[in-house]
């Protein structure tokens, strides 16, 4: 009978038959081969040419047993070994996921699919800090679900701008090959898939924009064909909100349609979760279950909050590096040091004097209005600050905003708000742009009297733009080479569209002799080619990126930046730390990043948002070791800020603005708005206190871990297989650096290279140096070096080519299937088998396939001497040294007598006795297995106790016996 599992024949050679979705269809793996060679045939297609072309039927067959003459020595058996484990997709681990992603998670990664396997559905909040590796965290669930056969689509919703890094990261890292979609791919994918189909029933694995998704026009269609998993990515923007801010509310009717199906498995994620609104943070939890909407947070008994904390991580880094980093003893690695620095700067005479006919302007507007109705006065804070705002920018915004004002325009007013600097990706050219049309507007209900104070202050600074008046500038680029002589390679941060482009054009032509490469990006540019932009910046030379905020929200920029530079301060702490996130997060290689908070001295619009803002969300970072959002009622605070401005008193000449100098309502309203702030510290430091998921413990997760290391190989064991094969096929890697662990491939001359390997091998030039290829076995990865694990292309491709080469008998292969040597390890002759099993899990959703490589073996004789335990096989297996030679001959009649004896071979009364014995043993072991793996599996789905009840493990026999090591003792008894 043919079952998953089985070894089948068909077209002339032998295949493992694989589980398949389709019961008409028949999936078959070579044996040696990966997810990606599996054929797919249909049975009646198969049966029906089988009548006159009898290969192409599949029939049950056999796995090869090993020949006497495929003898080789101890390091080629240890290599078949190392080959066969890495070549195991299906593996039956705890975390089986591991078998098919290509980065190595830290162990506190594994905290939220720990709490997954408790949960049925996986309903999740994963609301880490800024960098800590939450999509990892959510996609170490997906894949893992994936890989238990509980789902079989996924779809990840997220801004639009997040799409293509979404799709990057589940590609590279999981080998999950999803499609973006949006408005953008929507008519690609619509003639890629047949016309009867949807495209979200077609595709199962995509990546949407949430923007795209939610309208009235394609909503509906994606609840029908909806997948059984959801990813939401910055989940905060669809939290439930007034009226007044329809995308965010249309975000949120789209979610709890989704989640109103409570079959489908959700994981929310955002590193703010709570506004400060509770009612906005209670809608975020309704989504894990209806019951949560209703709780008030602040008040949960002891019950309650055990049963959110199921649902709900919410860690710092603080809380990371007391609980899991120290026993890792590679804190560094994880999360760089952050240095925190100040550059200021003095207004030049001329740019003094902008500001100052700049500030009379636009105290005019402020106090023309302050017999209107509130929100016109409003209108009149707002277009002031913005104009003030541009102008002490950079004098390209300046220009850019005066123009704007200069220029007719039709419209009524709308409103701005002043703090919210990057709402979406599609409006983001706007929000870049200075003295937005919102703020135009409402300098035109101001009246258009100001005309000609705009053009003296034109006037003024056009010649800051044309000459050196800009100390500004100046400061940033000391700061900037300063940075990059100390190794670091820094992002300038700006607010406005026209200040990017100014800097990074003066910045490229300072740098121009010190071959620094200065890279923009701004929100004129579609995603596509901000992506592109900066994967074609060299990651082998200085450089320097100036970007504007649409990069600053979930954008990976660790791997080629170190150092962030402010030249906008921005007006919403919460965006300082956004922007300070892109470099300092997991996967940052440097030791240390710097942050550099760029301000003048004498600049009073700076001099308001240090002091009001920035130094009081250090203070707060400091105590409580992360950022705390400001509180929402934001254009009170824009109030505020006006007030500090204009209605405080005129700050002396070349000083910043002071606290002391705002006048009495102006502080009483900055006292409230910090004591309302206070409240949200306090709240988010209690939350964070009983969410931090302190009940799961590292000791817990690392024993999971050690558990699939056995079966799957750790990142050493990458290394040694990697460093063993090619050395084994004469390919060069030398160790690149004596202080980190890097190791170079020259791809000169790959000539003599089997094909398969070459073909894995990048070509020179193609985004590495031309002269070689660096790389790195340890994940973060040094900089400058790609990180080879054992899910990598390069490694599959030698794994895989060892394997054929072994099982097809090559006569010169790296990897021979029989071994025999002198050794001390041992005192009795022993023998080694070399297995390959396959268990068959079933009674806890559709059946599934699992495999491990698992060593066996036994002292003297088969049915007379002692059996090894598999942990005992396996230690001599790799810790067996040889200490001496066996003649050729010697070493067939040896393999001859060990084969003889297993199972498959034909032979007397005497041989099927020992036959016997050996199959006997045989399923002992694999039974014993099969246990192990049942009571593991139980382990961590521990609160899921009707879903695992019926669970069965079972070893399908014969297992694969890919190889044979004979040890003897060097003296013999």
């Amino acid at each position: 009978m043919l079952i998953p599992g089985s070894i089948v024949r068909c077209r002339e050679r032998d295949w493992v038959l694989m589980p398949s979705r389709d019961q008409n269809v028949h999936l078959l793996r070579p044996l040696a081969g990966g997810d990606e060679d599996i054929v797919a045939i249909r049975k009646e297609l198969s049966e029906l040419i089988g009548y006159s072309l009898p290969e192409e039927r599949v029939v049950e067959s056999h796995f090869p047993l090993p020949e006497p003459a495929d003898v080789s020595n101890l390091e080629s058996a240890r290599l078949l070994w190392h080959a066969a484990r890495l070549n195991l997709r299906e593996a039956a681990a705890p975390f089986r996921s591991l078998g098919r992603i290509s980065i190595r998670p830290r162990v506190y990664q594994f905290v939220p699919l720990l709490m997954a396997f408790r949960l049925d559905p996986v309903r999740l909040f994963i609301a880490d800090d800024v960098g800590v590796g939450k999509t990892i965290e959510a996609l170490l669930v997906a894949r893992e679900l994936l890989d238990r056969g509980e789902i079989s689509r996924l779809c990840v919703l997220c801004p639009p701008y997040l799409c293509d890094q979404w799709e990057q990261e589940l590609r590279d890292k999981f080998h999950i090959d999803a499609v973006v979609v949006r408005s953008g791919t929507i008519g690609q994918l619509e003639r890629r898939k047949p016309a009867s189909a949807s495209i979200y029933e077609h595709f199962p694995f995509t990546v949407a924009s949430i923007d795209f998704i939610k309208t009235e026009r394609n909503r509906h269609q994606f609840l029908q064909f909806c997948p059984e998993l959801v990813i939401v990515d910055e989940v905060h923007g669809a939290a439930e909100s007034s009226d007044e801010n329809r995308l965010q509310q249309e975000r949120h009717r789209l979610l709890q349609d989704i989640a109103r199906d409570q079959s489908r498995h959700l994981i929310l994620l955002t590193a703010t979760p709570h506004s400060g609104i509770e009612r906005a943070f209670c809608s975020l939890l309704s989504l894990l279950h209806p019951d949560f909407a209703e709780w008030d947070i602040a008040k949960l008994q002891q019950k309650e909050r055990e049963r959110l904390a199921r649902h709900f991580v919410q860690r710092t880094r603080a809380d990371i590096k007391k609980d899991w980093l120290s026993r890792e003893g590679e804190d560094s690695l994880c999360f760089p040091q952050r240095v925190s620095e100040d550059a200021t700067y003095q207004l030049s005479p001329e740019y003094r004097h902008l500001y100052e006919r700049t500030y009379e302007l636009c105290l005019s507007i402020v106090r023309s209005g302050m017999g209107l109705a509130e929100y016109k006065r409003r209108f009149r804070y707002l277009s002031a600050l913005s104009l003030l705002r541009s102008v002490m920018s950079s004098p390209a915004s300046a220009l850019a905003a005066i123009e704007n004002r200069l220029r007719p325009r039709d419209g009524g007013e709308e409103t701005l708000d002043i703090l919210d600097e990057v709402v979406e990706a599609s409006e983001q050219t706007q929000v870049d742009e200075v003295g937005s049309a919102e703020a135009a507007d409402a300098e035109e209900s101001a009246g258009r009297t100001r005309s000609s104070t705009l053009r003296e202050l034109k006037s003024l600074a056009e010649p800051i733009r044309q000459g050196d008046a800009d100390t500004k500038f100046s400061c940033c680029l000391e700061q900037v080479r300063k940075l990059l002589q100390d190794g670091f390679h820094p992002i300038i941060w700006c607010r406005y569209v026209h200040t990017a482009e100014y800097v990074a054009e003066r910045l490229s032509e300072a740098l121009r002799d010190e071959n620094a490469e200065v890279c923009c990006v701004t929100g004129r540019m579609p995603d596509d080619e901000r992506r592109a932009r900066i994967d074609e910046i060299p990651a082998d030379s200085p450089r320097v990126l100036v970007a504007t905020d649409c990069l600053s929200e979930g954008i990976n920029l660790q791997q080629k930046f170190s150092a962030t530079l402010h030249y906008d301060l921005p007006w919403n702490p919460n965006r300082l730390e956004q922007r300070e996130g892109r470099v300092d997060r997991y996967g940052q290689t440097s030791a240390q990043v710097r942050t550099i908070r760029l301000y003048g001295r004498d600049n009073p619009v700076d001099g308001v948002v240090v002091e009001v803002l920035l130094n009081k969300a250090r203070e707060i970072h400091k105590a409580l070791g992360t950022y705390v959002p400001v509180p929402e009622d934001r254009e009170s605070l824009a109030e505020v800020l006006a007030s500090a401005l204009f209605f405080g008193k005129r700050p002396r000449q070349n000083a910043q603005l002071q606290l002391t100098d705002l006048d009495v309502p102006t502080q009483t309203s900055l006292q409230k708005f910090h004591t309302v702030w206070d409240e949200g510290v306090e709240r988010e430091r209690e939350s964070r206190t009983r969410f931090a998921q302190r009940a799961l413990k590292p000791e817990e997760v690392e024993k999971e871990l050690q558990e699939t290391d056995a079966v799957l190989g750790d990142p050493e064991e990458v290394r040694l297989f990697v460093l063993a094969a090619m050395q084994r096929l004469d390919i060069s890697i030398n160790p690149n650096d004596r202080k980190a662990p890097v190791y170079r491939i020259p791809l000169e001359d790959l000539s003599s290279v089997p094909e398969p390997i070459r073909l894995a091998l990048p070509e020179p030039g193609k985004g590495r140096k031309r002269d070689g290829w660096t790389v790195s076995f340890q994940s973060p990865t040094p900089e400058g070096a790609e990180f080879i694990g054992r899910n990598h292309p390069f490694v599959q491709a030698l794994a895989r080519y060892l394997m054929e080469q072994a099982l097809a008998g090559v006569k010169d292969a790296a990897a021979k299937r029989c071994g025999a040597v002198k050794t001390r390890a041992v005192r009795e002759p022993t023998t080694l088998l070399l297995l390959r099993a396959r268990y068959r899990a079933s009674g806890a959703g559709p059946s599934t396939l699992w495999e491990e490589i698992v060593a066996t073996g036994w002292e003297q004789s088969p049915s007379a001497g002692k059996w090894l335990e598999p942990e005992a096989a396996l230690r001599l297996l790799a810790e067996a040294q040889p200490s001496g030679n066996i003649e050729d001959a010697r070493k067939t009649q040896l393999l001859r007598d060990v084969l003889r004896h297993l199972p498959g071979r034909r032979g007397g009364q005497e041989e099927r006795e020992v036959n016997l014995a050996v199959n006997k043993e045989l399923k002992r072991v694999l039974e014993r297995r099969a246990k192990e793996l049942l009571e593991s599996h139980k382990r961590i789905r521990q609160e899921l106790r009707m879903k695992i009840q019926g669970m069965k493990v079972e070893p399908l026999y014969p297992p694969d016996i890919l190889g044979v090591l004979i040890l003897e003792p060097e003296v013999a008894r």
